[in-house]
């Protein structure tokens, strides 16, 4: 298996480019968190109330910085997703497996983070479709799950396209024990 944490993959279709952030996104990507119509689709469960708005160049740095921080001690890996077209990032995917006391125990979570100009079912699914299938062996999980809010509609569609369900279960903060739910997950075939 591939550890991610000591070689970060790229992963790359004719459309889209997912490599591991860097400093030098902070400008592209500034436009992706201060984009007021994107926040509401961007998963900041358990994230210490960090609700990924961020308005100011400093704030996207120290973000990336934390991001890279954490890559460094396994935490989790936060892709760029770049527009090859435009040659600008568009967007961002966190992903780690969760070790936890739930039904999201050994499960790669999956924070997908883009512009608003590409929440649309075609752009989700075809960036599902890079980062989904090697996800498993990467992260050694049984699972992916992935946060999708009802009012997501074309997030749900792509996901649904994807082969992900909505699952009942609830997964639990391990901050403070809080319960969030709208998580879709899709099995590891066996």
């Amino acid at each position: 298996m591939i550890d991610p944490y000591e070689k970060c993959p790229v992963l790359e279709n004719e459309n889209y480019l997912l490599r591991l952030t860097e400093t030098a996104d902070a400008a592209d990507l500034l436009l992706v968190y201060s984009d007021e119509k994107a926040v509401p689709f961007f998963n900041s469960d358990n994230c210490n109330g960090d609700d990924f708005h961020y308005t100011t160049l400093e704030r996207m740095q120290d973000a990336i910085a934390f991001w890279q921080s954490a890559y460094q001690v396994k935490g989790f890996v936060r892709w760029t997703v770049v527009d090859k077209h435009s040659s600008h990032a568009i967007g961002t995917i966190e992903l780690f497996n969760r070790k936890a006391e739930d039904f999201f125990n050994d499960c790669g979570l999956l924070r997908l983070d883009l512009k608003s100009d590409y929440e649309q079912e075609g752009h989700i699914y075809e960036i599902l479709s890079l980062i989904v299938p090697p996800a498993y062996d990467l992260f050694g999980c049984r699972m992916i799950a992935s946060k999708i809010p009802p009012y997501a509609a074309e997030r749900r569609r792509a996901a649904e396209k994807a082969g992900f369900i909505l699952s009942e279960e609830k997964l639990i903060g391990g901050h403070d024990g809080r319960q969030y739910g709208d998580y879709y997950i899709l099995q590891k075939k066996s």
